[in-house]
């Protein structure tokens, strides 16, 4: 079982003249901790020293302060060794391209073959990062979108990462395959988004109590009876892109089977698209950009992925038509 981490430091008179906060000074030196998660520390009576002690004051000088860490919690998800397509790794974060059908986290019905389990496979150091059933997940896709995401490998990394998706403060862009070819050719999409009041399964635009969500398309291509669109986002609603299409646009995801009708889109398409398609149960909806700054070493990261194959061969037959 894991243990408690102790770490003692000692103020010394270089520290006063560069700390006023008694944060400031452990955050200073205690690198792996973010102060909101040491001032928490400080709340739980986890911080202590011979003296009393302020959160906002920097004791005085020869003052020994004591810091316990907990152990992390164990994780309700456990390693499986499921391959991971990794785009991008360094000691705080890794960034992977996610396959469609693959839940991020474990939840009633998937609780395992989630990209959580294959990511404490992975990375088997996985400190308890953020939620103890999703351990360094900051943000997710659906289960049947693929696409690239962002996974935290130690906790202040996690709340640094957390608070740029909370502030909307990174590039997300999606590329999806939308039925009908009547659409502008770029455009805003704006409405609250919330829970369906009939439907649990899906969401709404538009119902009492949701919150924003804004979309910005833009059409790459029109093919016959189906359109290559490109969606960014600023908000990050659940379901925002597949509430947005469907419901503001009128123009479902192919083969959505949530909000579209899959056997309905493929018989509008014809005989060499269900043979292609056949009975792949997905949205064609890919996340092929993330960019964001680096929490830690704020260091530029943009990264772009193409879609699945299937993806692409629906698109290389359009084309041939």
């Amino acid at each position: 079982m894991a243990e408690s981490k102790v770490s003692k430091l000692t103020i010394s008179e270089e520290d006063v003249t560069r700390f006023k906060r008694l944060d400031q000074f452990l955050a200073h030196y205690l690198v792996d901790q973010s102060r909101s998660f040491l001032k928490e520390l400080f709340l739980k009576g986890h911080v202590t020293a011979p003296i009393k002690i302020e959160i906002k004051r920097l004791p005085p000088v020869g003052t020994e302060v004591t810091v316990v860490i907990p152990p992390p919690r164990e994780a309700d998800a456990q390693p499986e060794n499921i391959p991971l397509e990794i785009i991008y790794e360094d000691e705080h974060l890794v960034f992977v391209n996610k396959p469609a059908g693959m839940v991020t986290h474990p939840a009633p019905g998937n609780y395992t073959g989630t990209l959580v389990n294959a990511i404490l496979h992975h990375c088997p150091d996985l400190k308890g990062v953020g939620d103890q059933k999703r351990p360094g997940i900051v943000h997710r896709l659906d289960k049947g979108t693929s696409g690239i995401m962002v996974v935290a490998k130690e906790q202040k990394c996690h709340e640094g990462l957390v608070k740029l998706f909370s502030t909307h403060d990174i590039d997300r862009v999606y590329e999806a395959l939308v039925m009908g070819t009547r659409i502008d050719a770029s455009g805003r999409l704006e409405s609250t988004i919330a829970r369906h009041p009939q439907n649990r399964l899906k969401m709404a635009a538009n119902v009492k109590g949701g919150k924003n969500a804004i979309t910005y398309f833009k059409a790459l291509e029109f093919y016959d009876k189906f359109s290559r669109m490109e969606m960014k986002l600023e908000t990050g609603r659940t379901h925002q892109i597949r509430v947005h299409l469907s419901q503001l646009l009128k123009r479902p995801i192919l083969c959505d089977p949530l909000y579209g009708n899959p056997k309905e889109h493929l018989n509008r398409l014809g005989g060499e698209y269900k043979s292609l398609i056949k009975d792949y149960e997905h949205p064609f909806l890919h996340a092929k950009i993330l960019g964001l700054i680096h929490p830690i070493t704020k260091e530029k990261l943009f990264f772009e992925v193409d879609p699945p194959q299937l993806f692409q061969d629906v698109i290389s037959l359009a084309k041939g038509e």
